[in-house]
Order: C-alpha cells, then structure tokens, then sequence
C-alpha cells in the first residue's frame, strides 16, 4: 500500500510567503527551532503548523510548558481558528509533589526530579496520541531546569532520537529568556530561523525574520520582514528580481500631451522606470497622474501609491482639472492606495506592488514619492537596494513605473534627499525659474537610457484644465538657475492668461 500523499511531501507551515521562503516548507522527521524575543510571534506560527497540518489530515501535538491550554485556545480564537480534535493540547505542569513544600526533598535538587518528571509526561503523551507534528513550548523551561549547558545539550539530544524513533516532525520554540547566548540546540536542530522585532522611534513595531541555517536545503537568505495580524503571521519574501522574467514588446507610450512627448523622444517605454524629480509644487504628482489617465485610455489597468499626499484632497484637486481618479478607481482600472510609511515595512510594501503587477495585471505603477519611501526605510542604502530590485522586477514584469523626489529648496541648486537617478532610465527635471515679474516652471530630460530624447528646456503650466507644455525656450539662458537672461528678442513664453 503506498505510503499517504503528506508524508512523501514536505510539512508545509501554512504561514503566507514563508513556505516559498524555505523551498516548499519543512523536510519530514526532522526537528527544527524557531526562536525570538517574547511578542515575535512564535506561537501564532506554531498553531499555524499544526492547523496546516490538520487540514492535511495529520495529527498534531503542542506541548505547553509555559502557557495554559486556555491561553492557547485565547490566542487561536482572537484569530478566528477553532482547534479542533486532530490537534491534541498538552499542558504540562509539574507534578502536585514539587508544588508542596512539605514534600520537597532535601537531598536532592528539586530541578532534577522535575526535569525527569517532564520528561516522562512529554514521552507517555507522545505514546498515547501518536502525533505526526509536535510543537514544544519552551525550551526556556528545559534550559532551567537542566542548570548546566552540558545536560541541557544531552535532554534535547534525547528528544531528537526519541522522536526521530517515532517519525515525527518536531518544532522547539525558544523565547530566549533563559540564555540568549547558548547555542548548543542550534547544531542539533535541521534548521534554525529566527525572529526579530524591531521599535522605530516613531511608528509601529517592524517584525523580521531570517533563516540562519537548513540542512541539504536550499533557501531565500536575508532578513524577511512579516506582520501579525487577525488571521495569522504572514511573511513578506526579500524580493529578487533576477527570479522574475517575462516576455514582452516593449512599445512607446503617449502621454497624452504631444509636446511632452516629442520632449521624451516619442514618450516613455514600457518596462522601464521614469523619474521626476523637482521642488514643491511643481505638479510632480500631476505628470505622473498623466501617465495613468493615458493607460486608462489604452484599456490598461494601473496603481498608485501615495504617501505624502492626502487622497481626499488628491482627488478633488484633479477633478477641479477634469482627471476623475475616482472614477478610475471605481471602474476598477486604477488601484488608488494611500500609504502610511510609519505602519508599513518595505517588504510589505514590495508585496502589495507585485500583487498588483502579478494578480491584477497592473502595467503603470506611480509612487508617490520616495520620500515618504525612504521614510520606511531603516537606513538610506537599503532604500537604494529596495528601489533597485522593486525598479528591475517591475522592468521585467513589463510595467511602466514613475517614481517623484522632491527636492530642497525652490531656485538655484537642489537637493535630493537620496541619489537614485542612476536607478531610473529616464530622469526628468522640473525647475521653477523667474521671467518678467512671475514664477514661471520649466521641465527637461537629462537622461533617457532606451532612446533619443530632446535636449530642451520647455515651459508648461498647471492649468484649470491640466498640464499644458510649451515650446523650448531657445532665447533663454540659466533656466536651471532659476533666474535666466534673454538671449534674443523672441522670448517663446507661454500665455499665463487664461488656457
């Protein structure tokens, strides 16, 4: 009779992105060790492996040194799971003996029997449900009871062959109470992966996990970031673009303003990444906005990201210029998402984009801006590393991106609060200059990797009715400067009455 389906495949973990992260899940007969601070979540993962594991038709067993079979109930129901009869719910307590003063012994320590007492209760449990996962909780307990290092060791080498006699697949946890510095079950268990929370000054708390060793597996190295929420942990892979190809023709978009477009040399291409940059105020959003009202008319679907802007505000400003975002939204071809930097980790952030790319279908995708970007960043070269590989898995998806900076300062030299203009393959500059008593705008490109481009400066104006672009001003000299001199007698500037 051939062996059941779940034991020739892996025990799969049942957490969200964390399978994919290990190559499929956990090999079978195995033990491993997931381990964290208090509050990372090891617990919610932990009933998480043994509910994908009842759902497999497997039997489950959490043994619980440190919590009540009520709080573990407590904690799967605040989740809206129901453990049900596959998984059996140990709580193990010292015997009534070592609770009772007069009793205690006197010659021996008190620690030795309740470590052989634990012992035995975990293996009579073990022989009456037969279990084919088993979670223990914690080994903190085991490590204190055990007093030193060496007979520490020694218990959990006994548990390893014990359960490998019985083939089973085994999950410690450890909250790192006892000894943060022993290592001694690291080179026992087949795999370790570890858990980290992290507290910004500002902002929710940031969780991250990594895999610090897996035996004969190939696996996602790095830090992931994951969240826990009502309905479990869920785990945010590192995004590797090298691992996402697909074919495509890569085709000239329009604008939909005609001036613009001769200005970026026909328009932008699909599958690469444009970016504006420029002060406050200088319709940034707006030129990017452009983009996705253009692939609305196309029949393409798109998604915005906005982090500075609020998106009340944002969608009644356009609409007083004619561009209904909403009903965009509505009609369900643009995805309209307001961010908030200080709750949302890079890597959650990575993933909602390539849900929208992968599931939706998404071909323009605007963030706006990097600013409020860099704000989820914990340092500013892993900024460059995100929006790098975010940058290259969107080109190979064949998505357009627009990415907006803003810059300090309003004339003269502007400051970019990080340098990511090597990233993009198209960069354009917006600039506010002076003329004739008025603060006028200007805009050029100064770099286009997929094509020719113009080397003007043009005028353009945010109107009533949108972006209008001018003609370049060929008699004007220090445009970028912010305060140019006449260089001719025609001065090609645009009417600043009404458009």
């Amino acid at each position: 009779m051939p062996a059941p389906a779940y034991q020739t495949t892996k025990a799969a973990f049942g957490v969200p992105g964390l399978d994919d992260i290990l190559g499929g899940g956990l090999a079978r007969h195995r033990l491993y060790l997931l381990e964290g601070s208090p509050g990372t979540g090891k617990t919610t993962i932990a009933l998480q492996f043994l509910i994908e594991g009842a759902r497999r038709g497997e039997r489950g067993l959490y043994i619980g040194l440190s919590e009540t079979e009520e709080e573990l109930r407590e904690s799967a129901a605040s989740h809206g799971w129901v453990i049900g009869p596959e998984i059996d719910l140990f709580e193990l307590l010292p015997p009534e003996s070592l609770l009772d003063a007069e009793q205690q012994q006197s010659l021996l320590y008190s620690s030795d029997l309740e470590l052989g007492e634990s012992a035995r209760a975990i293996f009579e449990r073990v022989e009456a449900v037969r279990p084919d996962l088993i979670v223990l909780d914690s080994l903190s307990e085991i490590r204190l009871l055990a007093g030193s290092s060496l007979r520490y060791r020694r218990q959990i080498l006994a548990l390893k062959h014990y359960f490998a006699r019985h083939g089973t697949t085994v999950l410690l946890l450890d909250d790192l109470t006892a000894d943060a510095l022993d290592k001694s079950v690291h080179s026992i268990a087949h795999a370790v992966f570890r858990l980290e929370e992290l507290a910004p000054d500002y902002g929710a708390e940031r969780r991250r996990m990594r895999v610090m060793k897996y035996r004969g597996q190939r696996f996602r190295g790095g830090y992931h970031d994951f969240s826990v929420a009502t309905g479990g942990v869920q785990v945010f892979p590192r995004l590797v673009a090298l691992e996402h190809k697909t074919s495509f023709r890569r085709e000239r978009l329009k604008s939909g303003i005609e001036a613009l477009d001769a200005l970026l040399g026909g328009g932008v291409e699909t599958g690469s990444s444009t970016l504006i940059l420029g002060p406050a105020g200088t319709g940034k959003s707006l030129f990017a906005i452009q983009y996705v009202v253009a692939a609305a008319a196309r029949g393409e679907k798109a998604a915005m990201y906005v982090f500075d802007e609020e998106l009340g505000l944002l969608l009644e400003r356009t609409r007083s210029m004619g561009i209904d975002l909403a009903a965009l939204r509505d009609s369900g071809q643009l995805t309209l998402t307001q961010v908030d930097a200080a709750e949302l980790s890079p890597g959650e952030f990575a993933h909602h984009v390539r849900r929208q790319v992968d599931e939706a279908q998404a071909k323009t995708v605007v963030i706006d801006s990097l600013n409020g970007y860099q704000a989820a960043m914990p340092q500013e070269n892993a900024l460059i590393l995100h929006v790098h590989e975010l940058l290259q898995y969107l080109n190979r998806q064949g998505a357009s991106t627009f990415l907006t900076i803003a810059q300090h300062g309003l004339v003269g030299d502007m400051k970019s609060p990080v340098d990511v203009t090597y990233l993009a393959d198209t960069v354009v500059l917006l600039r506010y200059f002076e003329a004739l008593g008025r603060v006028r705008r200007a805009i050029s490109v100064v770099k286009k990797r997929t094509g020719m481009h113009e080397d003007t400066i043009r005028e353009y104006r945010i109107t009533g009715h949108g972006l209008r672009v001018g003609e370049p001003l060929r008699t004007f000299q220090g445009v970028l400067r912010g305060v140019p001199t006449v260089m001719g007698d025609d001065a090609p500037l645009m009417n600043t009455g009404a458009p």
